[in-house]
């Protein structure tokens, strides 16, 4: 007999009653170190103070009234957002995945609008994720993504991760973008160089396409800048963003200069809930904390401290790690052994961690682990890599 819930996903046999900060309790009583973040998603600890007064003072006045009227926290957000980054104009959404959706719409109104209608190719780079809608997983063309959702969405060219020529060399009439992560998360913490994003903003411009970047997950402070990008010093035409920006209530958004937009105009898109009251005070507290003066600067220090260590914990352990990548409190651990082992062992040691691709488990902690919390993170991990290594 199927499950009262959809059998999609294949679930640790845990129940989380509580979070505080970067702790989960167990209903039997056990804490948990969560180095997850609900998948980069609370990215300042669970039920953190600001967050929890958003939402209560929001919930007590409105919950939801529809873009049909102006919704004032809606508005505050996107000039948040627009003040703080390299975007024009701002479309809020409820995932990464809806994202993804206007990601691709916007480019393709765009260059329509223009008058060149057959500019629809959207070219990207093998490994990525984007989502699980019908565009998402055209745009990702794995296997494991597309197999029996036949037929696909057209218009996405697939390339090898990172190999610029092979994305110079696919350019033709009918592209009109490249769409990116600039660090892959899904992927197994896969990053684009500084000088491959300034390559691949340069290429835009010469070639006369729009870039879209994918920050749901690296984005939100998770590097250690508001944005991944902004460490090669370049910006994108659109960019889709979700996970960190409410903490842990459902939001996202699409980011977009005022050109690569233009094509959007009155009833070319819409969202019930998206942009909701709920989700744009807390969106509004979660921004104010990540811009905080000192804020990105103190994660930053904690970061390379976390990274140091970890450095540390591979060299000790070589049968069980190979490397560790990543920026800021977005790192993976390539693992000698398969990555869901590992996760399963750190259940053991009261840890939890994140599976990814290419063999690596990714470490997605709070961006407000603490120095003492990292030490009990670097014990729990030689915990869990002492026991591989005894039951090997």
């Amino acid at each position: 007999m199927i499950p009262a819930v959809l059998p999609t996903y294949a679930r640790a046999p845990l129940h989380f009653v509580k979070g505080e900060g970067s702790w989960l309790l167990e209903e039997d009583g056990r804490r948990f170190l969560d180095l997850g973040s609900g998948i980069a998603v609370t990215a300042l600890g669970h039920a953190h103070p600001a967050l929890v007064a958003a939402l209560t003072e929001q919930a007590q006045k409105l919950w939801h009234v529809s873009n049909l009227y102006e919704i004032p926290q809606q508005q505050a957000l996107a000039e948040k957002l627009v003040a703080a980054s390299f975007a024009d104009t701002v479309f809020f959404t409820n995932s990464g995945t809806e994202s993804c959706e206007l990601a691709v719409k916007m480019a393709r109104k765009y260059w329509y609008e223009k008058g060149q209608p057959e500019k629809t190719d959207i070219l990207t780079f093998s490994g990525s994720f984007h989502g699980r809608s019908s565009a998402a997983i055209a745009a990702s063309g794995a296997e494991k993504m597309v197999k029996g959702f036949a037929p696909l969405l057209p218009g996405f060219v697939h390339l090898p991760f990172g190999d610029m020529a092979a994305l110079e060399a696919a350019i033709t009439d009918t592209t009109g973008a490249v769409l990116v992560e600039p660090i892959q998360g899904e992927g197994g913490i896969r990053a684009l160089s500084d000088a491959q994003l300034q390559q691949l903003r340069a290429l835009c411009d010469e070639r006369h396409l729009l870039l879209i970047l994918d920050e749901v997950q690296c984005g939100m402070g998770r590097t250690g800048r508001l944005f991944a990008h902004e460490w090669a010093g370049i910006t994108p035409d659109i960019m889709m963003v979700a996970k960190g920006i409410g903490g842990g209530f459902p939001l996202g958004a699409v980011l977009a200069t005022e050109e690569a937009a233009s094509g959007m105009v009155l009833g070319t898109h819409g969202s019930t809930y998206g942009g909701n009251p709920l989700g744009c005070a807390v969106g509004c507290a979660m921004l104010d904390a990540l811009t905080a003066e000192g804020f990105l600067p103190d994660m930053n220090r904690r970061a390379a401290l976390l990274r140091q260590k970890l450095e540390g914990l591979v060299a000790e352990h070589p049968a069980i790690f190979e490397e560790v990548r990543g920026q800021g409190f977005l790192l993976g651990l390539k693992v000698r052994v398969a990555p869901g082992d590992f996760v399963k062992a750190g259940y053991e040691a009261l840890l939890i961690t994140v599976p990814a691709a290419d063999n690596v488990v990714r470490l997605l902690p709070p961006l407000t682990l603490s120095e003492e919390e990292i030490a009990e993170a670097l014990a729990r991990l030689e915990a869990t890599a002492t026991a591989l290594e005894a039951a090997a």
